[in-house]
C-alpha cells in the first residue's frame, strides 16, 4: 500500500529506486547454556570467516575509493580477528562456562576493550579499544543471523534509509549507486543534508518515521525538490514524479548556461558566488557550476577519512590539489573544526554534557598546538601554489584570534627561515559563528582580515537550540530580525575597516534570503556547488536599492514568518 512520508527538502532532485536500510540491527541475545561445545565453537569460527571475507571485500573497494592508506583500518580488523590469544580466550570460556558463541564473545571482548581503554599513557593502544568493539559487532551480526548494512558495498541503484547519517556514512557514499536518501531526524543545515547538497544526491530528512516505514528492498520516491518521500508508489505515481525530477533537470540546464557569466546584480554590483567543499575531489563540481572562489573547505573530512591523524605532508598535497585546480580562484580553508558531532575514533575527546558548547574547533586547536602546527604549516606550503586563505572556526574572543593567529606568524616565520616558499600575502580570517565575537566585531575587524558567516552555528548558538533536535526545530529561524541584525552589524564592521564579509551557512544559498543578504552588501556567498548557478540566476533579477530598502522593513519586522513573507512579497513584485 502506498504511503507517503513528509520531511524537509534537504536537496534538490527527485529519485526513485529501492531502499536499502541503513540501519543496525538488534543485536541484543540470551544467555545460553549448551551441551555441545564443539558446535558452538564452530558457529564462533563461522562467524569469524564471514567477518574477515567481509571485510576483505570492504577493504577492495576502500582502496579503489579512499587509497590503499585508508584502507588499511580493514587490514587491522582482519588481523584482531585472527588473533590466536582473543579466539584461544573466546573458545576457553565456551568450554569452561558451557556458555553459547555470543555470551563468549561478549565476556571476552568486553575485556580486552576496557585493558585498551585503561591504556591512559598510550594513545595508539587506547585507539584500539574502538577497532575491537567494531569487529565484535560485525561477528555478533554474523552470530545472530543479521545483515549489518554497509554503505561502501552498494553496486545497485538504492535510497538509502536512515535514522541519521554521520559525516563518515555520507563520506562512503558512490554516487553511481546511491540515488537519494531519506532519514528520520535532520534539518536543512544537519551534516547529511549538506552532504547530499555536495555530493548532488536528492534528499528528505526529518520525516521521523522513515525507517519503520519503509522496509528493505520497497521501492521509494524521494522528492528533495518538496520534502517527500512515497513509500511503494503506484506507476501513476512514478510517471509522475518522474517528470518532475526531468523538469527540475531542465530548469538546471537553463542555469548552467550562467556558468560562465559574472555573479551580478541588476544595477551592476558584483557579488562573489563560491562553494562548500569537503575533500579536494568537490572542486571539480566548483568549476562545473561557475564558482569564483571556495568559500569553506571544510578541513576535518581529511582527518574524519582517515584512520589515524593525517600527517603535514597529506594536508599539504590536499590543499595544494584543491588550490591548484581552482586556477588561482580563492579557497578558504578552515582549520580543523572537530568536536560537537564530529568524533575522531583515534582522536578521544572528553565527554561532555554539551559537546557543541565544549571543547571544539579552535579550542582545541590552541589547547593541543601539536594538531594546529602542522596543520598551518601544511596550508603556508601550499599557499605557494594558488590563492589560499586560511580561517579559524569558533573565535569568541579577540585573545582566542589573538593567540591563533600568533601560532600561524611563528609558522609563517619558521618555514620563511627555512627557505620554504610561501605566498607574499595569505588573507587570515575568522568564522562569525558565536554571538559573542558578532557584538564585538567591531574590534575584531581590525584584526582579522575577513568574516566568513557561518549561519548553521550563529542560529542555533543565537536561539538556544540545537540544530539536531527535532522537538525545538521550528527555532531554525534564519529570518528572525533578531539573527539579521547580528548578520547586518557583521557586514557592517567588516566594512568599515575595509574588510570583506562572507557567509558560508546554508543561508547563502537561501533564495528567500539571498535578497536580504544582497541588500546588506553581503560580498561572498558560500554554499553548496549545485545552488550556486540558481543564486547567480536570481541575483540578475535584483537591485541593491529595493534589497537595502527591503532590509530595513525585515530589520524593523517581529517574526521570522514576517519577513519570510515580506520576501516572497517582494519577489512576487518582481514578476
Amino acid at each position: 500500500m502506498t504511503q507517503k512520508l513528509s520531511g524537509i527538502a534537504a536537496s534538490n532532485g527527485v529519485a526513485v529506486a529501492p531502499a536499502y536500510m541503513l540501519v543496525d540491527p538488534d543485536l541484543t541475545f540470551d544467555k545460553k547454556t549448551i551441551s555441545d561445545a564443539d558446535a558452538e565453537k564452530a558457529r564462533l569460527h563461522s562467524a569469524l570467516d564471514a567477518s574477515i571475507k567481509e571485510l576483505q571485500q570492504i577493504k577492495a573497494v576502500a582502496e579503489k575509493s579512499l587509497g590503499s592508506e585508508e584502507a588499511e583500518v580493514f587490514e587491522a580488523h582482519i588481523t584482531i580477528l585472527q588473533d590466536p590469544e582473543m579466539i584461544g580466550q573466546i573458545e576457553g570460556k565456551i568450554d569452561s562456562d558451557k556458555v553459547n558463541a555470543e555470551e563468549a564473545l561478549k565476556e571476552i571482548t568486553d575485556n580486552f576493550i576496557a585493558i585498551f581503554e585503561g591504556m591512559t599513557d598510550n594513545a595508539y593502544m587506547q585507539e584500539r579499544a574502538a577497532d575491537v568493539r567494531d569487529v565484535t559487532k560485525r561477528v555478533m551480526s554474523h552470530l545472530l543471523g543479521k545483515n549489518l548494512p554497509n554503505p561502501a558495498l552498494i553496486n545497485s541503484e538504492v535510497v538509502i534509509v536512515a535514522h541519521d547519517l554521520t559525516p563518515s556514512d555520507t563520506a562512503q557514499l558512490n554516487r553511481k549507486f546511491v540515488k537519494g536518501f531519506i532519514t528520520d531526524l535532520g534539518g536543512r543545515t544537519s551534516h547529511s543534508a549538506i552532504m547530499s547538497r555536495t555530493l548532488e544526491i536528492p534528499a528528505v530528512v526529518g520525516t521521523e518515521d522513515a525507517t519503520t516505514t519503509i522496509k528493505q528492498g520497497d521501492k521509494v520516491i524521494v522528492d528533495g525538490l518538496d520534502g517527500i518521500g512515497i513509500v511503494d508508489p503506484s506507476d501513476e505515481d512514478v510517471t509522475t514524479y518522474t517528470k518532475k525530477g526531468d523538469d527540475f533537470a531542465k530548469q538546471k540546464a537553463e542555469w548552467d548556461k550562467l556558468k560562465d557569466e559574472a555573479s551580478v546584480s541588476k544595477d551592476g554590483k558584483n557579488f562573489t558566488i563560491a562553494a562548500n567543499i569537503g575533500t579536494p575531489d568537490d572542486v571539480a563540481a566548483v568549476n562545473d557550476n561557475g564558482g569564483e572562489a571556495v568559500g569553506l573547505f571544510r578541513s576535518e573530512f581529511l582527518y574524519m577519512d582517515s584512520a589515524e591523524l593525517p600527517d603535514e605532508e597529506k594536508q599539504f598535497q590536499a590543499y595544494k590539489k584543491a588550490a591548484e585546480d581552482m586556477h588561482g580562484k580563492q579557497v578558504v580553508v578552515r582549520t580543523m573544526d572537530i568536536g560537537g558531532d564530529k568524533h575522531l575514533d583515534y582522536l578521544p575527546l572528553p565527554e561532555e554534557m554539551n559537546p557543541f558548547l565544549g571543547y571544539r574547533a579552535i579550542r582545541i586547536s590552541l589547547k593541543q598546538p601539536d594538531l594546529f602546527r602542522p596543520q598551518l604549516r601544511a596550508l603556508l606550503r601550499a599557499s605557494a601554489f594558488g590563492n589560499i586563505a586560511i580561517m579559524f572556526p569558533m573565535i569568541g574572543t579577540v585573545d582566542e584570534f589573538k593567540r591563533a593567529r600568533a601560532i600561524y606568524d611563528e609558522e609563517r616565520q619558521n618555514l620563511i627561515n627555512d627557505g620554504v616558499k610561501v605566498a607574499d600575502h595569505i588573507d587570515v580570517g575568522m568564522m562569525m559563528e558565536v554571538p559573542a565575537a558578532v557584538l564585538i566585531a567591531d574590534k575584531l575587524a581590525k584584526y582579522a582580515d575577513f568574516f566568513s558567516i557561518g549561519t548553521n552555528d550563529l542560529i542555533q548558538y543565537t536561539f538556544a537550540a540545537d540544530r539536531g533536535n527535532e522537538h525545538v526545530s521550528y527555532l531554525y529561524q534564519p529570518y528572525n530580525p533578531s539573527l539579521l541584525r547580528l548578520i547586518k552589524k557583521v557586514i557592517d564592521s567588516a566594512h568599515a575597516e575595509g574588510k570583506w564579509a562572507g557567509m558560508c551557512g546554508e543561508m547563502a544559498g537561501d533564495q528567500v534570503a539571498v535578497p536580504l543578504l544582497m541588500g546588506m552588501g553581503l560580498d561572498e556567498y558560500s554554499m553548496s556547488a549545485t545552488s550556486m548557478l540558481q543564486t547567480r540566476s536570481l541575483m540578475k533579477k535584483l537591485d541593491t536599492k529595493s534589497t537595502a530598502d527591503l532590509v530595513d522593513k525585515a530589520l524593523d519586522a517581529e517574526t521570522n514568518e514576517d519577513v519570510a513573507d515580506m520576501v516572497k512579497q517582494f519577489m512576487a513584485g518582481l514578476k
